[in-house]
């Protein structure tokens, strides 16, 4: 038997954690920021976890925050284009397609436009989620990271994930070297642990082990690097990027790569 879950507290929850603060949840979901608060309370006294940590000036989501999270959102998503599918006038072709937050924001949406010009008539819904988000069954397709082999569907290769570290300009200029890193600066992404040591070993640094802060995406990293807090390895998506290079220009080709996922 299923159970019965709170819905509207997840939703709020979903949105906060999303937003980073209960008023913009609240704005999104039309109600007040006191509202919002409220049914996040009463969600985390039935989970009987804490997913919030409410400090001064911002919200900080407990590890059991983010795993509630990282796993809702595509599941929202996912939900939102399903109903949107069913709603649609039955003569529209929909094309559906399910990609990570990052190569979307880098990849994906700077391309939309030219696409729609050539295909206006084509209604495309984009769903994001993490790299492990499972795939979904309203997709069209999907774009992912990985080696090729995803058991139940096709992969059609699209291009190399070479790994190449950026920084802000003015750490740049500090670093000359690659032996010039250091641990603490070097920024990392939790389901990406390889990254770093595959492209270290490539550029013969030795004894130096990634330490930096941890993102859940690659676009969060990215970010992280643009405002100088340390260096990050993005996996380029074939579109130039605004950031410096770091301290070398050697790329590593790792066995994984971006494919196209059909059913």
């Amino acid at each position: 038997m299923r159970r019965l879950l709170f819905l509207n507290g997840i939703k709020a929850f979903e949105a906060a954690a999303r937003s980073g603060s209960f008023a913009g949840a609240g704005a999104e979901l039309n109600v007040s920021a006191a509202a919002v608060s409220r049914l996040v309370h009463l969600l985390e006294e039935r989970l009987g976890v804490a997913l919030f940590e409410r400090k001064a000036n911002r919200l900080a989501m407990t590890p059991a925050g983010r795993a509630y999270q990282s796993g809702l959102t595509p599941i929202f998503d996912a939900l939102a284009s399903l109903t949107a599918q069913v709603t649609a006038p039955s003569a529209m072709r929909v094309l559906t397609i399910g990609v990570g937050p990052t190569f979307a924001m880098r990849w994906f949406i700077p391309r939309l436009a030219d696409f729609r010009k050539h295909e206006p008539d084509i209604d495309v819904r984009i769903t994001t989620g993490g790299a492990a988000a499972p795939f979904g069954d309203d997709w069209s397709c999907g774009i992912k990271l990985g080696d090729g082999e995803w058991p139940g569907l096709v992969a059609e290769p699209l291009f190399a994930a070479d790994l190449l570290p950026v920084c802000a300009p003015r750490l740049a200029a500090q670093l000359k070297r690659a032996s010039d890193l250091r641990g603490p600066s070097l920024l990392r992404v939790a389901h990406a642990s390889e990254d770093w040591p595959l492209w270290l070993k490539a550029a013969g640094v030795a004894r130096v082990t990634a330490r930096g802060l941890e993102f859940q995406y690659y676009g969060h990293a990215l970010q992280a690097a643009v405002d100088g807090l340390g260096v990050a390895m993005p996996r380029p998506t074939g579109s130039a990027s605004p950031w410096a290079f770091g301290p070398t220009s050697t790329t590593t080709s790792p066995p994984e790569g971006w494919s196209r996922l059909l059913p």
